[in-house]
Protein backbone atom coordinates (compact mmCIF):
# COMPACT_ATOMS: atom_id res chain seq x y z
CA UNK A 1 0.00 0.00 0.00
CA UNK A 2 1.64 3.53 -0.82
CA UNK A 3 1.37 6.60 1.39
CA UNK A 4 -0.85 8.50 -1.64
CA UNK A 5 -4.01 5.66 -0.69
CA UNK A 6 -5.88 6.50 1.60
CA UNK A 7 -5.97 4.51 5.20
CA UNK A 8 -8.79 2.13 5.54
CA UNK A 9 -9.24 1.42 9.03
CA UNK A 10 -10.62 -2.10 10.14
CA UNK A 11 -13.49 -2.56 11.50
CA UNK A 12 -14.02 -0.63 15.09
CA UNK A 13 -10.52 1.03 13.75
CA UNK A 14 -12.19 3.78 12.06
CA UNK A 15 -10.23 7.04 12.35
CA UNK A 16 -11.45 10.51 12.62
CA UNK A 17 -10.89 12.70 9.27
CA UNK A 18 -8.55 15.02 11.53
CA UNK A 19 -5.87 12.01 11.70
CA UNK A 20 -6.52 11.70 15.73
CA UNK A 21 -6.59 8.24 17.51
CA UNK A 22 -8.98 5.60 16.20
CA UNK A 23 -12.29 5.38 17.86
CA UNK A 24 -11.77 1.86 19.04
CA UNK A 25 -8.82 3.54 21.12
CA UNK A 26 -10.67 5.87 22.68
CA UNK A 27 -13.44 3.61 23.73
CA UNK A 28 -11.11 1.33 25.12
CA UNK A 29 -9.35 4.31 26.72
CA UNK A 30 -12.92 5.48 28.11
CA UNK A 31 -13.70 1.86 29.41
CA UNK A 32 -10.46 1.95 31.44
CA UNK A 33 -11.11 5.30 32.68
CA UNK A 34 -14.68 4.52 33.90
CA UNK A 35 -13.59 1.40 35.63
CA UNK A 36 -10.57 3.33 37.53
CA UNK A 37 -13.52 5.68 38.32
CA UNK A 38 -15.39 2.71 39.51
CA UNK A 39 -12.99 1.36 41.83
CA UNK A 40 -12.17 4.53 43.27
CA UNK A 41 -15.58 5.17 44.27
CA UNK A 42 -16.14 2.07 45.49
CA UNK A 43 -12.85 2.30 47.86
CA UNK A 44 -14.30 5.44 48.73
CA UNK A 45 -17.24 3.70 49.95
CA UNK A 46 -15.34 0.79 51.37
CA UNK A 47 -13.60 3.80 53.47
CA UNK A 48 -16.21 5.45 54.66
CA UNK A 49 -18.43 2.76 55.51
CA UNK A 50 -16.15 1.45 57.30
CA UNK A 51 -15.97 4.79 59.29
CA UNK A 52 -19.55 5.20 59.86
CA UNK A 53 -19.59 1.76 61.12
CA UNK A 54 -17.21 2.76 63.72
CA UNK A 55 -18.84 5.51 65.10
CA UNK A 56 -22.37 3.29 64.95
CA UNK A 57 -20.04 0.50 67.43
CA UNK A 58 -19.08 3.75 69.69
CA UNK A 59 -22.45 5.40 69.70
CA UNK A 60 -24.29 1.97 70.56
CA UNK A 61 -21.78 1.11 73.27
CA UNK A 62 -22.24 4.15 75.05
CA UNK A 63 -25.98 3.96 74.68
CA UNK A 64 -25.23 0.43 76.13
CA UNK A 65 -23.42 2.11 79.02
CA UNK A 66 -26.17 4.64 79.44
CA UNK A 67 -28.43 2.49 79.68
CA UNK A 68 -26.78 0.36 82.60
CA UNK A 69 -25.67 3.52 84.53
CA UNK A 70 -29.99 4.41 84.28
CA UNK A 71 -30.78 0.89 85.20
CA UNK A 72 -27.95 1.63 88.24
CA UNK A 73 -29.64 5.10 89.17
CA UNK A 74 -33.46 3.35 89.23
CA UNK A 75 -32.30 0.98 91.40
CA UNK A 76 -31.11 4.01 93.62
CA UNK A 77 -33.99 5.43 93.45
CA UNK A 78 -36.34 2.59 94.79
CA UNK A 79 -33.75 2.26 97.67
CA UNK A 80 -34.29 6.39 98.32
CA UNK A 81 -38.31 5.66 97.85
CA UNK A 82 -38.06 2.48 100.42
CA UNK A 83 -35.62 4.74 102.87
CA UNK A 84 -38.23 8.01 102.99
CA UNK A 85 -40.97 5.43 103.63
CA UNK A 86 -39.42 4.01 106.61
CA UNK A 87 -39.67 7.35 108.32
CA UNK A 88 -43.08 6.94 108.54
CA UNK A 89 -43.26 3.16 108.39
CA UNK A 90 -41.69 0.11 109.15
CA UNK A 91 -39.04 -1.15 106.48
CA UNK A 92 -40.35 -4.13 105.31
CA UNK A 93 -44.12 -2.37 104.85
CA UNK A 94 -42.06 0.35 103.08
CA UNK A 95 -40.17 -1.99 100.52
CA UNK A 96 -43.60 -4.27 100.26
CA UNK A 97 -45.37 -0.60 98.78
CA UNK A 98 -42.21 0.23 96.74
CA UNK A 99 -42.23 -3.59 95.30
CA UNK A 100 -46.14 -3.32 94.50
CA UNK A 101 -46.28 -0.09 92.68
CA UNK A 102 -43.49 -1.44 89.74
CA UNK A 103 -45.46 -4.78 90.17
CA UNK A 104 -48.87 -3.62 89.04
CA UNK A 105 -47.23 -1.83 86.09
CA UNK A 106 -45.41 -4.24 84.56
CA UNK A 107 -48.45 -6.70 84.73
CA UNK A 108 -50.72 -3.67 83.06
CA UNK A 109 -47.64 -3.36 80.56
CA UNK A 110 -47.88 -7.09 79.99
CA UNK A 111 -51.39 -7.30 79.82
CA UNK A 112 -51.33 -5.18 77.21
CA UNK A 113 -48.32 -6.39 75.53
CA UNK A 114 -50.43 -9.58 75.05
CA UNK A 115 -52.93 -7.97 73.40
CA UNK A 116 -51.25 -6.14 70.84
CA UNK A 117 -49.47 -9.39 69.96
CA UNK A 118 -53.05 -11.09 70.19
CA UNK A 119 -54.56 -8.80 67.58
CA UNK A 120 -51.04 -9.12 65.49
CA UNK A 121 -51.99 -12.95 64.92
CA UNK A 122 -51.07 -14.66 62.58
CA UNK A 123 -47.82 -13.61 61.71
CA UNK A 124 -48.80 -14.45 57.92
CA UNK A 125 -49.39 -11.17 56.27
CA UNK A 126 -52.79 -12.00 55.71
CA UNK A 127 -53.96 -8.74 53.62
CA UNK A 128 -51.04 -9.33 51.13
CA UNK A 129 -52.00 -13.00 50.54
CA UNK A 130 -55.53 -12.56 49.55
CA UNK A 131 -54.32 -9.74 47.23
CA UNK A 132 -52.05 -12.10 45.47
CA UNK A 133 -54.28 -15.02 44.98
CA UNK A 134 -57.03 -12.44 43.56
CA UNK A 135 -53.85 -11.60 41.07
CA UNK A 136 -53.35 -14.82 40.24
CA UNK A 137 -56.98 -15.67 40.35
CA UNK A 138 -57.01 -12.74 37.45
CA UNK A 139 -54.18 -13.59 35.69
CA UNK A 140 -55.41 -17.25 34.93
CA UNK A 141 -58.82 -15.90 33.95
CA UNK A 142 -56.91 -13.44 31.35
CA UNK A 143 -54.88 -16.33 30.09
CA UNK A 144 -58.15 -18.38 29.15
CA UNK A 145 -59.70 -15.37 27.20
Amino acid sequence: MSSTQPHHAGPGQSTDRSGQEPVGELVQRASQQLTELVRGELRLLQTEMQEKGKRYGKGGGLFGGAGVVGFLMAQALVATVIAALAVALPVWAAGLIVTAVPGVIAAVMAMSGKKQVDQAAPPAPEQTVENVKADVAEIKESAHR
